[in-house]
């Protein structure tokens, strides 16, 4: 037997009645019903109350009420005062200073303080509406479990789900199961991870992406604001740009999507579809910047490249999309077939329409070396313009102070017959195949060609002469391999070694254009700040 006070207890009603062979056992309740039971009253046109299981039948307009902060009306609710448990159905529309939740039918535990649904609810707060067909409302948290088919409706995105915990007080949801972001301007895909409705930000972690203007971002861990429409992704990330061909790799990236700009560390690497071929360039830091037909990338500090006819390292590079101007900075070195270029600059220019490479430019000691079986054929001078033909570098002009050493051999049986040392202010050559075909001297030549016998040792490496197959890149992988210069100059005969610091100017670039990013990180930080 239950304890009197647990028993419901009926207030009012216009009129009361018995009907053994249909409710035996129990008191109907006609007209202005009004029951009440510990912290709870009910209000209905008809009830039908037994008194002795403890439990009450309610009908037509009932109205339920916890305390001063939870109204609920309904067209049927069962009241079972011992377990205190109701089930309600018909219109059932539930509300707490929080939120306003609508289904055809709920049950509520009182002891739990837990109300649950299996045929569809709506959930109304403040900030969104949350749609699905099975969940739970724990009242004294705010928390909301729903566990299928889940939609929740913000103004600025809609989120869908199969497992969603929603806390509709902070308006943060909790994302365990494979879900949806849809908004104006991106797309999210995530099967496990955090988001504050509010405060518009994000954390996923596991099979993440996001999408927006033809561009992906994957990681395994992702951080995004959608406010300031910037992200943070750390391991493993991938950022696509199906415009450009494009996708960088790294360790740990920065994305700000209102700056078209992104900035890649840790193994950084920017991959480029060219003539289906793929260009890889790696560097300490990559930045990129600007729209789509006008990006920028640059890489700082160990900068190696490679594609398969072509690969290079320098301290930075600098390459606009816009122009087709690709320029390397500090000790750079360029391999094109059999030719080893170096320079103090190196510039190269692509087709922006066929996206081939054009022509390349070498400003200030500019020098070209190819490997001979017993000996290394060179051409030196202050600037070199080269003209790429099929991506094939087919021409070469020398302009100023240029020196030729080439290895003479017959062209049937490639037995050396000489080797020829002349000196030109201005020469042109052309190959093929990577062979010189032809040399044409634009101003008086002064040498001559030798015996091999005759030929000094000491006369066959032009001064500042360093030959640096070890740093070749040979593979895509071989880009992140950390090395230093090392090669033979021929004036002394020595091995040098040379640290390759940045570039002065791209590193003051590189600050400029962070210090700018940050700038207006910040002023959109204040802006939302002035909004709310």
């Amino acid at each position: 037997m239950f304890a009197q006070q647990k028993r419901i207890r009926v207030v009012h009603a216009d009129n009361n009645i018995t009907d053994e062979e249909k409710y035996p056992g129990a008191t109907i309740l006609l007209g202005n019903v009004y029951v009440e039971h510990e912290g709870i009253t009910l209000r209905s046109k008809k009830a039908i109350y037994y008194q002795k299981r403890n439990f009450l039948k309610a009908f037509g307009d009932v109205f339920l009420n916890q305390g001063d902060t939870i109204t609920q009306t309904s067209k049927y609710v069962d009241y079972d005062a011992n377990t205190k448990k109701a089930l309600s159905w018909g219109n059932v529309i539930l509300k707490d200073p929080v939120i306003t939740l609508t289904t055809d039918s709920l049950r509520f535990d009182r002891l739990k303080q837990k109300l649950y649904y299996q045929n569809g609810a709506t959930i109304r707060d403040t900030t969104n509406v949350l749609v699905s067909n099975i969940g739970n409302y724990y009242l004294q948290t705010n928390k909301f479990q729903a566990l299928s088919e889940v939609t929740l409706t913000n103004p600025d995105y809609v989120l869908k789900s199969n497992d969603l915990i929603y806390f509709t007080n902070t308006g943060k949801s909790y994302l365990t199961g494979p879900s949806t972001i849809t908004g104006e301007n991106n797309f999210i895909y995530t099967e496990s991870g955090f988001y504050d409705t509010k405060a518009n930000k994000s954390h996923f972690t596991k099979n993440s992406r996001i999408e927006y203007n033809n561009k992906e971002i994957k990681a395994d861990s992702l951080y995004y604001d959608r406010n300031l429409g910037f992200a943070s992704a750390t391991k493993n990330i991938r950022l696509k740009d199906t415009t450009n061909n494009s996708m960088i790799r790294g360790g740990y990236a920065e994305v700000f999507q209102k700056l078209d700009s992104a900035f890649v560390t840790k193994k950084a690497v920017a991959i480029t579809e060219i003539e289906k071929d793929s260009m890889y360039i790696h560097g300490d830091t990559l930045l990129v910047t600007g729209k789509a037909k006008n990006r920028i990338l640059r890489a700082f500090s160990r900068v190696k490249f490679f594609k398969s006819n072509l690969s290079g390292k320098c301290d930075s590079i600098h390459s606009n999309q816009l122009t087709g101007l690709t320029q390397l900075y500090k000790n750079p070195v360029l391999w094109s077939e059999e030719s080893q270029i170096t320079g103090d600059t190196i510039q190269l220019l692509s087709n922006t329409k066929t996206e081939k490479l054009d022509s390349l430019k070498v400003l200030s000691n500019a020098f070209i070396i190819q490997k001979d079986s017993i000996g290394f054929n060179q051409i030196k001078g202050r600037n070199l313009f080269g003209k790429f033909i099929e991506n094939d570098l087919r021409d070469v002009t020398i302009i100023g102070n240029g020196e030729v050493i080439n290895y003479l051999r017959n062209d049937e049986t490639k037995e050396l017959i000489g080797i020829e040392k002349l000196a030109c202010s201005s020469m042109n050559f052309t190959f093929e195949n990577s062979k010189l075909i032809t040399s044409k001297f634009l101003t008086d030549a002064d040498g001559d060609t030798y015996p091999p016998s005759e030929f000094p040792e000491n006369a066959r490496k032009f001064r500042g002469f360093i030959w640096r197959e070890n740093e070749r890149p040979l593979t895509k992988d071989d880009i992140f391999l950390k090395d230093k210069t090392i090669g033979i100059d021929a004036s002394s005969g020595d091995k040098k070694e040379k640290d390759l610091p940045f570039t002065e100017t791209l590193k003051q670039e590189k600050t400029v254009v962070v210090e700018k990013i940050t700038s207006k990180k910040k002023d959109l930080k204040t802006k939302e700040k002035k909004n709310q």
